[in-house]
């Protein structure tokens, strides 16, 4: 006689957290340079297909886990080979030329190659109407035109409008500068009447 509460085994099924640690491993591999591209794409596209989680541990078998201890350590070789690069580019910020953002005015300051521009700079891989500075709201605002080889923001390509400030840099084709805001004006002492 069978009763009524038969139960039954299903296969168990892979769940989102198993799933996203088993990407979490392959992305580390192929980061690390275990795993060539086309390897890493395949082993990503069966991850995200897989069924069974006898399925994702086939797929990271090879990758073995690294200790917490060894990660660190990659960690700290990482930040340590990038030092020299950051220093190199903290030195030369320093040393770009200084580009003093206009008194605030309604109409915008036109960059470009174009002799009728506010700002006319004569470099071959600046645009005739490159870039343009507004001041919306007490903020300086930079936004491309459409150049050529591009408008730059602390390294970021500007695409449409970006807000700016003294001490950023910023690139229109290969000519970069460093944004200063004007001094201060002191303020007016009252006139005293004789």
């Amino acid at each position: 006689m069978t009763s009524s509460f038969e139960f039954h085994t299903y296969p168990a099924r892979v769940s989102d957290a198993q799933r996203d640690r088993v990407l979490g491993v392959l992305r580390e591999g192929a980061a690390q340079g275990k795993l060539s591209h086309d390897t890493f794409m395949r082993r990503m596209e069966l991850a995200l297909s897989a069924h069974r989680p006898e399925e994702l541990a086939a797929l990271t078998a090879d990758l073995r886990a690294e200790s917490r201890w060894t990660r660190g350590l990659f960690r700290a070789v990482g930040a340590a080979s990038g030092f020299p690069a950051r220093v190199r580019r903290a030195w030369q910020a320093e040393r770009l030329p200084k580009l003093l953002l206009p008194a605030p005015s309604p109409y915008p300051v036109l960059i470009g190659r174009d002799p009728a521009n506010g700002l006319r700079l004569t470099h071959e891989t600046v645009s005739r109407m490159h870039a343009e500075l507004t001041v919306r709201d007490g903020r300086w605002i930079l936004r491309d035109l459409g150049s050529t080889n591009g408008t730059c923001v602390n390294g970021q390509r500007v695409t449409g409008a970006v807000s700016v400030r003294d001490g950023d840099q910023v690139s229109f084709g290969r000519i970069v500068f460093r944004l200063s805001a004007p001094a201060p004006k002191p303020p007016e002492e009252p006139r005293r009447s004789a």
